[in-house]
């Protein structure tokens, strides 16, 4: 018996664990929440614009790799086979010949192009840089405007809650007697925009949903539950740091590229007023058969050869463009690098208004609770008008809502900074603490 009853608790035991650890496994695969950094990790995954740039850096390094070619021999094989039918005989004839070429020397072309190539190389990853950064202010931008949805559409379910309570006691009061129906009707106009602004906001949220699925590649009405805070700002770097960090931003460092690629694109076309010389060998080999006689000669020659072109009118005038094109470059350079430093002092400024506007709003909410209590209050008892409960809980509402949106400015502020400067976050910026 004894044993009997172990095996039936053993038994138990063993179905709690495995029911246990199916719902946990349920809970990690089905429920789990979506934060911020892993829907960042899944539109890099699908979104088409960021994998069109990571094809194109794989395209201009195969271009690179390619321009390597004018430093290595080439090698060409020719094969000839010939009918001849002349008046005394007819005969054939086979040609065979093998050319090994090397460039030696063409003015500092191929050394320019190679640059150019390379420099093109760095461009397009610098562009994936950029879209990576773009794509993360995306991401960024929908995931917390989604958050601040659900939380609107939260408040505006607390506001029906405080109209129902509204219409309860005036309907009470005027059963009473003690209230006038004009006092209902307000209170039922207030529920039925209450009403209204809770379908108001579910569509919202579905549209929220909808732009972030987006950027994911999952469905578009897929609804997700979030993870993370719209209030997530650690000590600001200063402004100072900011703008020496975001000189490293991608488009600044293309811009500095395409000035090297307009100074290699002179030198390119400078080449042209030099000889270009090469060395070439050769094996040729040629059979006769048919006719009266069957013979085989060979001919083996070694070539140095030397171009040079002495005149051709375009290569002035390309030198000419070239130079205008170096100096347009080195304008664009420090054009991109005011805008940068404007676009970062800016969002820094914004990011500091909606830090202090922040506290203002919560000020506020704490005041428009205080008075809907002593509205609702005053008009329970009859101290009060329904008038000014209804103003009361309308004010309530919008520094709420308020509150909501002021926390989404300062999170997409934020974003906002990080794009601007270049950086995935700005707890990156910070000093490390012992």
């Amino acid at each position: 018996m004894p044993s009997t009853h172990f095996q039936r608790f053993t038994y138990k035991l063993s179905s709690i664990l495995a029911l246990s650890s199916l719902l946990i496994f349920f809970w990690h695969t089905c429920g789990k929440a979506l934060t911020v950094h892993e829907a960042i990790e899944k539109a890099k995954d699908n979104l088409p614009v960021y994998q069109a740039s990571k094809m194109r850096v794989d395209g201009s390094d195969a271009l690179y790799k390619a321009s390597l070619s004018p430093y290595v021999p080439t090698v060409d094989v020719f094969a000839a086979h010939r009918h001849h039918d002349t008046d005394a005989t007819s005969y054939d004839s086979s040609t065979y010949d093998v050319t090994v070429s090397y460039l030696l020397f063409d003015g500092g072309a191929r050394r320019a192009n190679r640059n150019i190539a390379r420099l093109n190389l760095d461009v397009d990853r610098q562009d994936l840089n950029r879209v990576h950064l773009d794509l993360e202010f995306e991401v960024k931008s929908a995931f917390y405007s989604t958050m601040a949805r659900e939380e609107i559409l939260r408040e505006r379910k607390i506001q029906l809650e405080d109209a129902q309570k509204d219409l309860e006691v005036a309907q009470g009061r005027h059963r009473l007697g003690v209230a006038r129906l004009s006092d209902v009707l307000q209170a039922s106009v207030r529920l039925e925009q209450a009403k209204f602004n809770i379908t108001e906001a579910e569509g919202a949220l579905r549209k929220g949903f909808a732009a972030l699925n987006s950027l994911m590649g999952k469905p578009l009405q897929k609804p997700h539950d979030l993870e993370g805070d719209l209030v997530q700002l650690p000590a600001l770097p200063t402004l100072k740091e900011l703008s020496h960090v975001a000189l490293e931003r991608p488009e600044l460092k293309q811009a500095e590229n395409l000035v090297q690629i307009s100074k290699n694109s002179k030198s390119s076309i400078q080449s042209r007023f030099f000889p270009a010389i090469s060395a070439n060998t050769s094996f040729m080999q040629t059979r006769r058969s048919g006719g009266i006689e069957r013979a085989t000669s060979h001919d083996a020659s070694v070539e140095l050869r030397a171009t040079w072109n002495l005149f051709e009118l375009d290569k002035f005038y390309r030198v000419r463009a070239a130079r205008a094109s170096i100096q347009v470059s080195e304008r664009d350079v420090d054009e991109t690098e005011r805008r940068i430093r404007l676009d970062v002092t800016q969002a820094y400024e914004d990011l500091i208004t909606a830090l202090r506007s922040i506290s203002l709003a919560e000020s506020q909410v704490a005041e428009a609770e205080q008075n809907y209590s002593q509205a609702f209050g005053e008009y329970r008892v009859g101290r009060g008008d329904i008038l000014s409960l209804v103003q009361a809980g309308s004010f309530l509402a919008q520094s709420r809502e308020q509150l909501v949106f002021s926390r989404l400015s300062l999170a997409l502020a934020r974003a906002l900074l990080e794009r601007n400067a270049g950086v995935e976050t700005l707890e990156n910026l910070l000093p490390v603490s012992p």
